[in-house]
């Protein structure tokens, strides 16, 4: 039993990171003539990679490291913690993201460096065979001790991003190479500083997205690829377990801490937490599910918001049935609603919903026997809620809404009275979820571009994380999504993880 279990958990692995790569990567090579050879291994387990290198540097006419990368072409963005193993020899070592014209030990490149000394910095070539240039700002400067580094590129444009964990990232320099071709190196590289010693990093929540244009409707143009991940809150690293080229959304994590739930093509599926194939969930009639669905707090029952066809709105209807799946009991009769969170007792719900032809959405709530709906908000034209969910002792319901004029996150008392604002800046933030233990809330940031009403897929967005005694937020993760990221209660039941969707282009 145990060496199918081991065969099995390989299986898995295998189908998120193919046998012939170092993880998501397809190459790795010295580059130049470095007299000692590098190395790249990935922990498929830890979904960490460890690079050793050598090398004289990555400086003036020409250039000595070890290099993992793909290739790429068009527009991505290239993000992942980094770490030196040990002290180190010399101050200058670096690690960090590279963009390459070639394998070429002379050729064009723009790096997003990290030296062993703490100092941050954008460097490039502009032409084949030319010297060497870097960033001559203030941002250049030893004290910067960065460990979230991210590169992106935009048409011919490189763009250098980097971040102290638990911060937003900061733009630290672009450059514009005419040079670079369409098909470009892109990955992670390690360099000693010194052609007589190998140094060692750490490499790890390492994605490349590709991203859409900002006018892109994936309606109409198709959707991204999905990846299932995983995030422990308080180290703050990433696992994928499962990723498809088929749309789905909206993880929520099972009683048993096993499982996740999710919705895909309007049915539900579950998944076990090490990844594999997904079982879909008997929900009876109800084959149009959105990506509002959500267990409850005695781990019995689940809501699920499915459309009924000719309906105001598309006809969302909130509903519920076992756990373990059966046929839907209809909670509410006036559409459109959406479920957003249980009661502790088990027998109430919270749901956003718009009523009597009005566009503005409000708050809700109500027995699961169904009966009288309850408002508990009052919005005005150009107010939004969304995102309600009762806090695990029953005393507040947490939503974001845009009263204060950019979406923030609230909580009321469960009869709607005593309205405060939780979080004061420049991002748009939603779908607030608390943790099992009351202790912590989650939710997603958008950038402060975004119209504030509005919480669209496919955009440069953080989790963010921040004590329901109140305090400042503070990032767990960096990553391209939007809506169907985040938006249900998605804690594990030991309240030390999360599960949410991240986007990219299609595998």
């Amino acid at each position: 039993m145990k060496l199918t279990l081991i065969l099995l958990f390989k299986l898995i692995l295998t189908s998120i990171f193919p046998q012939n790569s170092i993880g998501i990567f397809s190459y790795h090579q010295d580059i130049g003539t470095p007299k000692r050879a590098g190395s790249a291994l990935f922990d498929s387990q830890e979904q960490e990679y460890t690079l050793t290198g050598s090398g004289y540097n990555i400086w003036f006419d020409r250039d000595e490291f070890h290099y993992l990368y793909n290739k790429l072409d068009g527009d991505f963005i290239l993000t992942a913690n980094f770490a030196f193993e040990g002290e180190g020899i010399d101050p200058h070592r670096k690690v960090g993201w590279m963009v390459r014209a070639s394998s070429a030990e002379n050729d064009v490149h723009c790096s997003a460096v990290l030296h062993g000394d703490g100092l941050t910095a954008m460097q490039w070539r502009q032409l084949k065979g030319s010297l060497m240039r870097k960033q001559q700002d203030e941002l250049f400067a030893p004290k910067a001790h960065y460990q979230i580094l991210q590169l992106e590129r935009k048409g011919k444009t490189m763009i250098f991003r980097a971040a102290h964990p638990g911060e937003p990232l900061q733009l630290i320099g672009s450059q514009t190479l005419e040079s670079l071709p369409e098909k470009v190196l892109a990955g992670l590289f390690i360099n000693a500083h010194n052609p007589e010693v190998v140094e060692k990093a750490k490499i790890w929540n390492v994605r490349i997205d590709q991203p859409v244009a900002n006018n892109y409707t994936p309606e109409k143009e198709g959707w991204l690829a999905c990846r299932l991940e995983t995030l422990h809150v308080f180290t703050g690293k990433r696992k994928v377990i499962y990723q498809s080229n088929e749309r789905f959304e909206a993880p929520n994590w099972m009683p048993d801490g096993q499982k996740l739930l999710f919705n895909s093509k309007g049915l539900l599926y579950t998944i076990p937490i090490e990844g594999g194939a997904p079982k879909q969930l008997d929900t009876g009639f109800a084959k149009r599910n959105n990506n509002d669905h959500g267990i409850s707090f005695d781990g019995k029952l689940l809501a699920i918001s499915h459309h009924r066809e000719g309906l105001p709105g598309g006809g969302s209807s909130i509903y519920v049935l076992p756990l373990e799946g059966g046929t839907p009991q209809l909670i509410t009769e006036k559409t459109p609603s959406y479920w957003h969170g249980w009661a502790p007792n088990n027998k109430e719900v919270v749901y956003v919903a718009q009523r009597s032809g009005s566009s503005v959405y409000n708050i809700y709530k109500n027995s699961i026997k169904g009966g009288q709906e309850v408002a508990l908000t009052a919005n005005k034209p150009g107010e939004h809620v969304d995102g309600c969910e009762y806090s695990p002792d029953g005393k507040y319901i947490y939503y974001n809404g845009s009263q204060s004029g950019t979406m923030q996150i609230w909580r009321m008392q469960p009869d709607g009275s005593g309205k405060e604002q939780i979080t004061f800046d420049e991002y748009n933030d939603w779908f607030p979820h608390i943790s099992p233990d009351g202790q912590w809330i989650a939710f997603i940031s958008f950038p402060p571009d975004i119209e504030f009403n509005s919480h669209p897929s496919y955009k440069r967005v953080m989790l963010r994380l921040m004590p329901t005694a109140g305090g400042a937020p503070k990032v767990i993760a960096y990553l391209y999504g939007g809506q169907g990221t985040i938006n249900v209660p998605s804690w594990s039941p030991n309240s030390k993880q999360i599960s949410f969707v991240s986007n990219s282009g299609k595998d």
